[in-house]
């Protein structure tokens, strides 16, 4: 009998990254009586700063959208998928250093949203509400560059998007 071959080095980097996102996935809240909300702790302040007041250099509006709902279906959609929202802008840009005022417009009436800022090994450094109709703002600064992902916990893979953190700008 000959000795397994070894698994080839994709495979295994798959194997990681699922790993990552298994235990990403185990951490985050399953039902309303599971959720727990905070913004980042001291360690995750090295990454982003998250405050509800202060002075802003940019602002931006992020939306809620209802993409398929039960209300208005297509009833085919929500029976293969659920209920399907988005956020949009999803993909937003920033800089480094730079103080940014995100505030969330949930303009569901009857529909509860979350927002979870994912750091780069996919640990949630922030985990808030966004109640129905309501504007909720906070003001991010962060403290590295790279791209990091956000989405609604209740509404994901579809509703979620990214921050490109850039280089700071010039002359500020």
């Amino acid at each position: 009998m000959s000795a397994p071959s070894p698994a080839p080095a994709a495979l295994v980097l798959t194997l990681i990254a699922l790993n990552g996102h298994m235990n990403a996935l185990a951490a985050w809240p399953t039902t309303p009586a599971d959720r727990h909300f905070y913004l980042p702790s001291q360690a995750a302040s090295k990454i982003v700063t998250v405050t509800r007041h202060g002075e802003a250099a940019a602002e931006i509006i992020v939306v809620t959208q209802a993409v398929a709902i039960k209300e208005t279906g297509p009833k085919e959609t929500i029976n293969e998928f659920g209920e399907v929202y988005a956020f949009s802008p999803a993909f937003i840009a920033v800089h480094r250093a730079e103080p940014t005022l995100i505030t969330f417009w949930n303009l569901q009436p009857d529909d509860d949203h979350d927002f979870a800022l994912l750091g780069p090994d996919l640990s949630i450094l922030m985990y808030v509400d966004l109640p129905p109709l309501n504007k909720t703002s906070y003001l991010f600064t962060f403290h590295k560059e790279g791209v990091f992902d956000f989405k609604c916990m209740q509404h994901q893979p579809a509703m979620s998007g990214q921050f490109l953190v850039l280089p700071p700008v010039a002359g500020r």
